[in-house]
């Protein structure tokens, strides 16, 4: 019979994530399903290198410390645990768990399940060759133009292997790189007996994934309105309560810190989001449809999702070897602080050879302007001078930019020294993020269980359900705010709330109106061209604009906003997180009318 409600639980957003999470979460109060998520592009480059360096390797161990404090308990109550921490060595993380198992006396009572078929890495040269471009998704280029470069290929997998793995008894699954989102639908179409183009819950079990996939973001944590978090210590991880027709209801243990609130939850829903078409191996949820409703304390209701037929190919995630890069930090304090930090500055590159010599360089002063533009005329009594250098030449960056920052302090400006933990800087590796397509036939996936391993097929497209009617998100109403007569000066924030991150070299900045009549003025006065000026010398690609008008809601990307992104980038904030409250910062002239009863 199939279940008439699951408890999710997620303990953990990202490798590093709170090591308390998981017990916490056990400990808390009911929950079915504990997931947790350690992967991210360049977290698979470093698994494989780890791997190369010792075959036993390649996967997340905090994963294995985090079950050493739950899984008798999971045995116990019988909560299944679901994670990607096998990194590109699931198979190696099965047999550190089922050791652990053993160490704890229950052996016998955990079945691990391994999902296999994303890492493509050793099967490049074969796919290749056999028609598959791998062509990078923003710039076209063939992989082949860096296939000597590339350091890992892993296939974003949806939840079907996952739910096959549930189907043959794995308490404990373990995948390699798997969405994010899919980790948490596979247990609703595992416990609800969803069919594989039930299209409209399949994109409420991604919503709900995307929801909860960053751990504390959805409850309290990174939140704009901050202050009205109550507590931030012992900031609850997130529940999703799920039932079969598809709406679930996003809430917390009792007694935890953090806030859940439709405005919290709507700014997760934004966070790193494209198109309102958010695409899955599983279907395509429509962001735009999404329904919120305050369903009490700490609880918000999620319905009225729709979805429709995913992509026929699916994502790939390569990365690969792109030289050197180095950064140099030294205090700088006050008199004079801005003209001494330019001073030292210059010096360091004029000792070093020139901007020009080096591939790249970047020169931000933290505390002034580390991160976006400076929000006060008020000059800083001291200010962190960072340089940072990217070449393909790792002995250049050490023999001529790395042994000129640190001599600064004795010759240059007074008031100068260098931080207790920085040293002199020494080339590491920078690492790219190639994102391309593939066709899914190319990728077979495997499930093993135990002793048992089978193969799990695709889903035939051609003979799923087709999509329902063409779906048209509905504008709410836009009452006007009145005319007071007299205006008001006042920054974005007192208007709407925002939340930034990144894909790739794109910053996406999600803005949330707090109210209908702001949600009017917003689509009429934020414009791309707006976003565009406020973020000048950062953005130096188009500023596209995507509105979500359930959520009040309208999604900025800004192309070529994050020097390169990821590991390539030199700059302070290379992932965009400070970019909304920067963009919140923004004075706006409005009819005081439209701030009446906005909190």
């Amino acid at each position: 019979m199939p279940a008439d409600r699951i408890v999710i639980a997620n303990c953990g957003g990202f490798w590093g994530d709170d090591p308390t999470a998981a017990r916490r979460q056990v400990e808390g109060g009911p929950v079915d399903y504990l997931v947790m998520d350690y992967l991210a592009e360049v977290t698979m480059a470093i698994l494989q290198k780890q791997m190369a360096r010792k075959p036993e390797a390649g996967y997340a161990t905090d994963f294995v410390a985090q079950l050493r404090d739950v899984l008798p308990t999971c045995v116990e109550r019988g909560i299944k645990v679901i994670s990607n921490a096998g990194g590109v060595n699931p198979l190696s993380c099965k047999a550190a768990v089922e050791k652990l198992a053993d160490e704890l006396g229950i052996g016998d009572r955990v079945r691990v399940g391994v999902v296999l078929g994303d890492d493509i890495y050793d099967r490049l040269d074969d796919l290749m060759a056999g028609g598959q471009e791998l062509a990078n998704m923003e710039t076209g280029r063939p992989l082949s133009d860096e296939r000597a470069n590339v350091l890992s290929a892993n296939v974003y997998l949806g939840a079907a292997p996952v739910v096959r793995a549930l189907e043959l008894g794995a308490n404990v699954v373990i995948t390699g790189r798997v969405t994010d989102t899919g980790v948490t639908l596979a247990p609703m179409i595992h416990e609800f007996g969803w069919a594989a183009d039930d299209w409209d819950r399949l994109a409420a079990g991604i919503v709900a994934g995307h929801i909860i996939e960053c751990g504390t973001q959805c409850t309290g944590g990174n939140f704009t309105d901050w202050q009205k978090v109550k507590s931030h210590s012992n900031l609850g991880f997130p529940l999703v309560e799920a039932t079969p027709d598809g709406t679930f209801t996003v809430t917390k243990h009792p007694g935890t810190g953090g806030l859940v609130s439709v405005h919290s939850v709507s700014e997760q829903l934004l966070y790193e989001m494209g198109t309102p078409q958010y695409l899955a191996p599983d279907c395509i949820a429509r962001f735009d449809s999404i329904r919120l409703t305050q369903d009490g304390p700490d609880r918000v209701k999620v319905s009225g999702i729709v979805g429709e037929p995913p992509p026929e190919k699916l994502k790939v995630s390569v990365s690969f070897s792109h030289g050197y890069r180095a950064f140099g930090r030294l205090l700088v304090t006050g008199p004079d602080t801005l003209a001494k930090a330019e001073k030292v500055a210059d010096l360091v590159w004029e000792s070093a050879g020139g901007t020009a010599l080096f591939e790249d360089t970047c020169t931000q002063f933290l505390g002034w302007n580390g991160s976006h533009p400076p929000l006060t005329d008020s000059e800083p009594s001291e200010i962190i001078v960072q340089v940072a250098v990217r070449d393909p030449d790792d002995k250049k960056i050490n023999d001529r930019f790395g042994v000129q920052v640190v001599p600064r302090v004795l010759g240059s400006v007074p008031g100068i020294t260098v931080l207790a933990d920085q040293g002199r800087p020494r080339a590491s590796d920078v690492v790219g993020y190639w994102p391309a397509l593939i066709d899914r036939a190319s990728v077979p996936m495997r499930v093993v269980v135990g002793d048992d391993e089978v193969d799990v097929p695709h889903l035939d497209l051609a003979a799923a359900a087709p999509a329902g009617p063409a779906f048209t998100p509905q504008s709410p109403p836009r009452p006007s705010a009145g005319r007071s007569g007299a205006t008001a000066t006042v920054p974005l924030s007192r208007l709407c709330l925002a939340r930034s991150g990144d894909k790739g070299d794109t910053s996406n900045v999600g803005v949330i109106a707090r109210s209908d009549a702001i949600y009017g003025w917003m689509v009429d006065h934020l414009t791309p061209a707006f976003v565009k000026e406020r973020f000048t010398g950062i953005c130096k690609g188009e500023v596209e604009r995507h509105e979500v008008p359930n959520l009040l809601a309208c999604n900025f990307l800004l192309h070529e906003s994050l020097g390169g992104g990821g590991t390539l980038s030199l700059l302070v904030d290379a992932q965009g997180k400070t970019y909304a409250q920067y963009l919140l910062a923004a004075d706006v002239e409005v009819d005081q009318s439209l701030l009446d009863g906005v909190e």
